[in-house]
């Protein structure tokens, strides 16, 4: 097994956006999302355009690609960025097949790097559905610490719902 993260790339953005389109409401559900509110695909392929091409200091969400022996097989992202100071991580293994695997925790670390050098981050936050285990156990194997649970709309594809809200600070991520 080669996990590998890298920056995503136009190549990806179909594989991204089938995976939203192609998830069932009831995985929609399970991670707190809303089929309605995903928007059209040409707009987000624009966006994702966009994203990908604009400077570092200037993104307002930056996506890295997950592979498996080269394949891709998730992303995880980061968007509400306030270049040097914080940004809010979203994580997504594509296939069932590779879920539960441990590749979350792995990809995750390998992820860190990425958004902690390239985007000068002091914190890290992800605020994961409080229902959804999978992300919530993955954060805390790999270091991150539990803040509170509360009620918010997290993204703009959620729905109101209870989130755990997880944080890295830079000096525990320099101790990994």
């Amino acid at each position: 097994m080669n996990l590998n993260v890298r920056e995503i790339e136009l190549r990806d953005i179909d594989f991204l956006i089938n995976y939203w389109y192609n998830l069932s409401n009831e995985h929609l559900l399970k991670m707190g999302a809303d089929a309605t509110k995903l928007p059209l695909k040409d707009d987000f392929y624009s966006m994702l355009v966009n994203q990908i091409n604009s400077p570092i200091k200037e993104k307002k969400s930056y996506a890295l690609i997950w592979e498996e022996n080269g394949e891709q097989i998730g992303h995880s992202n980061v968007n509400n960025i306030v270049f040097g100071k914080e940004a809010f991580m979203h994580l997504h293994v594509w296939n069932t097949n590779q879920r539960k695997k441990g590749f979350g925790a792995v990809l995750v670390k390998k992820s860190l790097p990425f958004y902690f050098e390239k985007l000068q981050l002091k914190s890290l936050y992800c605020q994961p559905y409080a229902l959804n285990t999978a992300p919530n156990k993955t954060l805390e194997k790999t270091g991150f610490k539990f803040v509170k649970k509360y009620t918010t709309v997290p993204g703009s594809l959620n729905f109101e719902q209870e989130v755990n809200l997880w944080e890295m600070q830079r000096e525990c991520f320099l101790k990994l």
